[in-house]
């Protein structure tokens, strides 16, 4: 099933940065929900697995920015992109 999200959701995708989810594929419940996201930094889209997406920190909803993303942002400045599943 494929669901298109309105307004997308910012979100960041480990190892490719912040970006805006536009849509929601599920192919079932044998498998990961895959998140269609256009990266900010790089205007690219890519469909990233739910263990590689997190929310963005959001100080009204008291959510803090997650560790994941921290490391993720770190490894991004520091040289480019890191496969979060070598970690």
């Amino acid at each position: 099933m494929f669901t298109q999200l309105n307004p997308a959701i910012p979100l960041h995708v480990l190892g490719k940065g912040n970006g805006q989810a536009l849509a929601v594929i599920d192919y079932g419940p044998e498998h990961n929900l895959l998140w269609v996201t256009a990266i900010d930094a790089t205007g690219e889209i890519w469909c990233a697995p739910n263990p590689e997406v997190r929310m963005q920190a959001n100080w009204s909803m008291g959510r803090p920015k997650s560790f994941a993303v921290g490391a993720s942002k770190e490894a991004l400045r520091e040289g480019g992109e890191r496969n979060p599943a070598e970690a």
